[in-house]
């Protein structure tokens, strides 16, 4: 039986999403630096410590067809400037999350992230016929909260003591979709907001 979640490259104006690979660790390790990413407590960007643990999980996820993991690279540059996936994927529902988004500093807030998600929700609804496109996040997350609102999501409600931190703490996570019937005018108000 054929995967659902194949391996697939995406290519806007700004940025080509590639499938993650082992080759990628460096860039992927020096694109987290350019901001020392990966002290933001409520987020998973990788460090020199926890990056074999990041890809490796990121490609187990795949063989188990739950996960399609990218990493994001600049057109301009051609260089890794973050990573981003589909996850939690569940193949008879026709449902994934898009999610482990982030991006160098000094591409945040530039487009960047408005684009890769287009590209990640026209083919999650345009080639997989997905019914519903998920994103999650920490409660303590303002800025990725307010990122995927303005991209048109609808917030679902929050899972209180939804996951045990490394550290011990609870982590609420906010859930926000966007369903099948939604991705016209998601699709017009994205487009919109590349084109400006």
């Amino acid at each position: 039986m054929q995967k659902w979640l194949n391996k697939t490259e995406l290519e806007g104006a700004l940025v080509k999403l590639i499938p993650l690979t082992l080759e990628h660790k460096e860039e992927l390790l020096n694109a987290a630096s350019d901001g020392e990413l990966w002290k933001l407590w409520f987020t998973s960007v990788p460090s020199i410590n926890t990056i074999d643990k990041y890809l490796e999980k990121a490609l187990e996820d795949y063989q188990l067809e739950k996960s399609l993991p990218f990493v994001v690279i600049d057109k301009k540059t051609n260089k890794v400037i973050g990573s981003t996936r589909f996850t939690n994927a569940v193949t008879h529902h026709k449902r994934v999350e898009i999610g482990y988004t982030w991006y160098a500093k000094s591409y945040q807030k530039t487009g960047v992230n408005t684009e890769c998600k287009f590209l990640l929700l026209r083919h999650a609804f345009e080639t997989l016929h997905c019914i519903a496109v998920e994103f999650r996040t920490h409660w303590h997350n303002q800025a990725s909260r307010k990122a995927i609102a303005r991209l048109g999501a609808k917030q679902d409600g929050v899972l209180r003591n939804h996951q045990i931190g490394e550290d011990g703490t609870l982590r609420d996570t906010v859930v926000f979709s966007i369903v099948r019937d939604e991705w016209a005018v998601t699709k017009k108000s994205l487009l919109f907001k590349l084109n400006q």
